[in-house]
């Protein structure tokens, strides 16, 4: 493990000393700060010649100055002689714009994986992409990690019965159609029809969730709209209790006044990917560790194991 080391960013150091916690080794240093007009400056502060790098880096909100750190960190370590680069990005951010849905609209997913790999990075580690087709816009290996394990462990400490895993619409069916199978669980679909990005409307619910524990699995949370709305439609669909398990917690806007408000949402799991800050905190809302995750993944990558029973 002398050849391994571990960097991160300003935006989740937290996750980055859990995950070296696990690996049993220092967080390696490195200065990421700000001239005084505001660009973002590097300084890798020890040697890494030769070393397998990987540095911790969401691309949370502030979403430009955590990608630009982690672009200018990847520029640093791959001057300074470094083997190999990883970025782990637990929530990898500009995600969304995935497809030209609309004329005149960029590929932003695409033109984030040009920009990794251009500044020198060697692979990428991540969890939960909004889509997975964003795989395929990289010319270098990626590991995609899924956060159901870390959902089930702390489920099946619940001993819930007459479980329904709810997918909050037809593109989450196979996230969903994953959380059901690893769960026991039977499966439900919400179909809604979207007014704006900010808004939802919700249609139907497909599948019996009469009298049964029911679990909303998602990617990402931002303002909580369709959560919401997919929390009500399941209480009046006389549903015993509503759960969610989503793995990004952007909680951006309105969200947490949205979580308060919604008295029928027993409880809000969500990862570390994402930082929680204090002023985010909230009684319903649990945060569940993929350090141990990350940490695995990070060891299989560096002694060049097998990292796909990860994947199952």
């Amino acid at each position: 493990m002398d050849k391994l080391a571990v960097f991160s960013g300003n935006a989740n150091p937290d996750l980055a000393g859990d995950i070296c916690k696990y690996l049993k080794i220092k967080l390696s240093d490195a200065l990421v700060g700000k001239f005084s007009e505001g660009e973002i400056r590097v300084k890798i502060n020890e040697n890494v010649r030769g070393k397998d790098v990987f540095i911790v880096q969401p691309t949370c909100p502030p979403s430009n100055d955590n990608l630009m750190e982690l672009l200018v960190m990847i520029d640093a370590l791959k001057r300074s002689s470094a083997q190999r680069i990883t970025a782990v990005i637990p929530y990898f951010g500009y995600a969304r714009q995935d497809r030209k849905d609309q004329p005149r609209v960029p590929i932003t997913a695409k033109l984030v994986a040009n920009l990794l790999t251009v500044a020198g990075a060697d692979r990428i580690l991540t969890v939960d992409l909004h889509a997975g087709q964003i795989q395929g816009f990289f010319d270098i290996p990626m590991d995609h990690l899924f956060a159901v394990t870390v959902f089930k462990e702390y489920l099946a400490k619940l001993k819930l019965e007459d479980l329904v895993i709810v997918s909050p619409d037809v593109g989450g069916i196979k996230m969903a159609r994953g959380y059901a199978k690893r769960l026991s669980a039977e499966l439900a679909i919400i179909d809604k029809r979207r007014d704006s990005p900010e808004k939802t409307e919700v249609m139907y619910i497909l599948g019996n969730v009469e009298g049964k524990n029911a679990i909303i699995v998602d990617d990402l949370i931002a303002t909580g709209s369709s959560l919401i709305e997919a929390v009500e439609a399941l209480k009046k669909a006389k549903a015993k209790s509503v759960r969610a398990a989503i793995t990004h917690g952007v909680l951006s806007g309105p969200a947490l006044e949205r979580i308060d408000r919604c008295k029928s949402l027993e409880e809000l799991l969500i990862t570390d990917t994402i930082p929680l800050s204090n002023g985010k905190k909230h009684s319903r809302i649990k945060v569940l560790s993929v350090a141990e995750l990350l940490g695995e993944a990070i060891k299989r990558i560096h002694h060049e194991e097998s990292v796909s029973s990860l994947f199952d």
